[in-house]
């Protein structure tokens, strides 16, 4: 029999190779997978006919800590340096950047490291023993138990070699046509911590799986619908999207499967994953202690049920080797199968392309230049040929394309940026794939001209974003199709009151200089109730939509433009409140859209960045830090170790930062809305500073400035009031109007001569210096005084001011002088200013030197929101 199955194989092998001659070079238009995508997003309002839809691509972010048997230690790859490291600093861009970018043009992304940054993890499975977590429902036909193993989760740590994929059962059903015969199964994990969170499920794929298994994704309350491709995939975790999720157990928050389906065809069922989690594979005598997304490809690798050959290459005696190897071995083993790599097993996920991102060693000894991008693929092997026959030579193709859009992109955005070269060698990462593969060693992490260019996140946004556009026109080249890049994010989005409930959103197409076809066509908006979770978006073709605002709701918005390559990213979130027994409006202005590097030192002497004085803002959740840099000696670049340029602690190893939300407006309408007295509408500042709202119409305004500064030395200008802004406000101020404003440099980014004019003006105030944040106790009291007119119960808020994974935290307040008639309303430790309060009868002011939104205590918040606000609206 063995000698049967052999001499069918090789027949298979020469009837393939002579199918290989066949095919053209440089095309893979005759090679082309035109069936269900392995995931489908079925609640989407719009569809992509020109990007990457049904595309799937293996995509990476170099590597991750590792074991280290000779040392008996975890390690990192590359030594800590500027604040960070490869491993954590190439996740800052694939993870926040360029992977929504892809799979917002429709691709479907598998990623060898884990992508969710969230250390909590709930699974949910059939062989868990919590049946108020997991619960069946039988309808025409039963669930029952396959033939094969499915996944457990018995232990809490696993070795080498152990298998999650073969350690339990799964479940199946045959597939109904009609709605009412349904079968569901649903998982309904135990959430601790409210937030975003990955989800991932995971079935077998049988002879007669169902190509269309029906997964609902319940988050906060919203249904968002899947189709999964059940015949690809089966005995690995499969990810659907990331999502917000409430605390507790409740099915607002779940995954529901059914069986509605052909009904020849079965739908199996397995277990559901809830987060990425923590590293649990054990080496030596210990895991990493750290979130899995921080880990080496190798130990995702097992964890996704992986064989042992394909995370093991090095029978576990060298982890860094493993972990090399891991990411092109389980690309194999995922497209194993596929059209794209029918002469090896695996899960037939119809993989085409992988890239890993990478950054490099390579120093400017005079640390003045920048050292720049190179590329990497693999031509020569195999006699030229990939897996399906085509020539190695798309690997070069790409790697050039994609090296050309980089250097144009970023020198046109930036002024300045350098290609050093693309290698054409014999790299394991580029060679063991056996679909086209590049890596992209972005820039040097040693040369500080780089790297004050690679903390920047609107540089990786640009950089990832080339990344994107290069993969999308090699791709549509390649089959032939038409390729447009998908739009830029709206602009000046703004909300203005009507009336009796009545609002209008608006917002402005934003210009790619870079790309003529990155037109939008139309824009998604997106809605959420209260605490609800977003909708899946209602598609405008207009720049403006009207409603009429339910009593006492509180709606949340967010925008995005669309064409026919994809979706842009989402706008900040704003929000508007209906009161019909209000009889005052609030405008709510989001002033806070600072994405920023760290504070960057660049003298003759000393360069680096400064992380105890601002950290800098990211998007949303990352974990971009090692420690903190201890050598800034300019004259010591590129010297190893301690005494060398850039050189840095481990003092912030694994720990999570959440930056800029885009949220800042949402908290404050909400803690307006919670007074119970005023209506309340948002908007950005650019839009104010467009006109596009008229403060004239609104009793008073609140501005929420959050961590916005301007930084000379910044790409990007963040100025808290800009000269327009200033006018505006000023002519508000002095018309009887009630302006409030909050902000960790409200003081210290207006220090010019005209600009203290304005702020002595308008705030009544001087900048009287800054406070470490680090160095306050209890943060905020009430001035206990006969003088103060503001009415102040006996409340210490306590601010976020280190970093963490919950909130933004400022490393620096502003301490702020009363002029003339003004007042301290709130104070710091010391009886330094840290709010003032200025009342008369032609305006009223309340500025403070730190975020509102900072405040941890949200009733703490609150009480400090409404004591403001009533007292600006009651002193009339």
């Amino acid at each position: 029999m063995k000698k049967l199955l052999l001499w069918c194989s090789l027949i298979a092998c020469v009837c393939f190779a002579n199918t290989i001659k066949a095919q053209p070079n440089g095309l893979l238009t005759d090679i082309n997978y035109q069936g269900p995508p392995l995931t489908t997003n079925t609640a989407k309002p719009y569809s992509i006919t020109a990007g990457l839809g049904g595309r799937h691509l293996s995509v990476w972010a170099s590597h991750g800590k590792y074991y280290e048997a000779k040392q008996d230690s975890w390690q990192w790859q590359r030594p800590a340096l500027f604040g960070t490291n490869e491993d954590l600093f190439t996740p800052t861009i694939v993870l926040p950047y360029l992977i929504p970018m892809l799979e917002k043009s429709g691709a479907i992304v598998l990623s060898p490291r884990e992508r969710d940054l969230q250390p909590e993890e709930v699974i949910v499975d059939n062989d868990s023993e919590n049946h108020l977590q997991y619960k069946e429902t039988n309808g025409l036909q039963q669930w029952r138990k396959t033939s094969i193993s499915g996944f457990a989760n018995p232990k809490t740590i696993y070795i080498e070699g152990e298998n999650v994929f073969k350690m339990g059962t799964a479940r199946m059903a045959q597939g109904v046509e009609q709605e009412e015969e349904r079968s569901e199964i649903v998982f309904m994990p135990q959430i601790n911590n409210e937030g975003e969170k990955a989800v991932y499920v995971c079935y077998q794929s049988l002879p007669e799986s169902t190509n269309k298994a029906q997964y609902t994704v319940y988050h906060k309350g919203q249904a968002t619908t899947f189709n999964v491709n059940q015949r690809m995939g089966g005995g690995t975790w499969v990810y659907l999207g990331t999502f917000d999720f409430g605390k507790g157990c409740s099915k607002n928050n779940c995954v529901v499967l059914n069986n509605v389906c052909s009904q020849t065809s079965v739908v199996t069922a397995d277990a559901v994953r809830f987060g990425g989690g923590m590293g649990n594979i054990r080496r030596g005598g210990s895991t990493s202690g750290l979130p899995r997304a921080l880990e080496g490809a190798r130990y995702a690798a097992q964890w996704y049920g992986a064989p042992l050959e394909v995370y093991s290459s090095k029978d576990g005696r060298d982890d860094y080797g493993d972990d090399v190897n891991a990411r092109p071995l389980i690309t194999n083993w995922w497209a194993g199968g596929s059209v794209f790599l029918p002469t090896k097993p695996g899960l037939g996920i119809p993989i085409e392309l992988c890239l890993g991102i990478h950054s490099d060693a390579g120093v400017d000894r005079q640390s003045k230049n920048i050292v720049g991008s190179l590329a990497i693929c693999t031509s020569n092997f195999n006699d030229g040929r990939l897996a399906t026959g085509v020539t190695r030579n798309l690997s070069l193709k790409f790697a050039e394309n994609m090296l050309n859009t980089v250097h144009h992109d970023l020198k046109r955005k930036f002024g300045r940026w350098e290609v050093r070269e693309l290698i054409d060698r014999n790299y394991s990462e580029t060679r063991m794939p056996e679909i086209p593969s590049v890596i992209l060693e972005t820039l040097s992490h040693q040369n500080f001209p780089d790297m004050r260019l690679g903390h920047d996140p609107n540089f990786k946004f640009v950089l990832a974003r080339a990344v994107y556009k290069s993969v999308l026109r090699f791709l549509c080249n390649q089959h032939e199709t038409k390729a447009v890049v998908s739009p830029l994010t709206p602009s000046n989005f703004h909300i203005n009151y009507l009336h009796d409930g009545k609002i209008k959103l608006g917002w402005c197409e934003t210009k790619d200089e870079l790309e003529p076809t990155a037109k939008p066509t139309a824009y998604i908006l997106y809605t959420a109730v209260d605490s609800s979770g977003f909708d899946n978006g209602l598609m405008v073709k207009q720049n403006e939509f009207e409603m009429t605002l339910p009593p006492y709701k509180t709606h949340h918005f967010k925008v995005a433009a669309v064409n026919q390559g994809g979706e842009s990213f989402t706008s900040q979130i704003l929000s508007a409140h209906y009161n019909p027994e209000a009889t005052s409006t609030i405008m709510v202005i989001d002033g806070f859209d600072r994405l920023s590097p760290p504070a960057i030192i660049s003298s003759p002497q000393r360069q680096g960045f400064d992380l105890n004085y601002d950290i800098g803002i990211g998007l949303g959740l990352q974990s971009p830090w090692v420690g903190r840099q201890q050598n800034f000696n300019k004259w010591a670049a590129g010297v190893d170790g301690w005494q060398g340029l850039g050189y840095s602690d481990a003092s912030l190893e694994g720990q999570l930062v959440a930056g800029n939300s885009l949220n800042s407006a949402q908290t404050h309408v909400e803690d307006i809305a919670a007074i119970g007295k005023y209506n309340v509408v948002s908007a950005s500042m650019k839009a104010i500073e467009q006109g596009l709202c008229k403060l004239s119409h609104y009793d008073c305004v609140d501005i929420a400035l959050g961590l916005q500064r301007n930084e000379a030395l910044a790409t990007v200008n963040y100025k808290t009031f800009t000269p327009s802004a200033q006018k505006l406000l000023r002519n508000y101020a002095h018309n009887h109007g009630k302006l409030i404003a909050s902000g960790a440099y409200v003081g210290s980014d207006m220090r010019d001569s005209v600009e203290q004019v304005f702020m002595a003006d308008v705030f009544k105030i001087a900048f009287d210096g800054a406070i470490k944040t680090d160095t306050l106790l209890a943060n905020i009291r009430p001035l206990v005084s006969e003088t103060v007119s503001i009415t102040c119960d006996s409340i210490v808020a306590l601010l976020y001011k280190s970093p963490n994974a919950m909130h933004y935290a400022p490393t620096m307040v502003d301490v702020l002088t009363p002029l003339g008639n003004a007042i301290t309303g709130y104070r710091y430790p010391g009886w330094g200013a840290a709010s003032v309060v200025y009342i008369d009868d032609k305006q009223k002011t309340h500025i403070f030197g730190f975020p509102l939104e900072c405040i941890k205590d949200q009733a703490d918040r609150r009480r400090i929101m409404a004591e403001t606000i009533n007292t600006l609206m009651n002193n009339n």
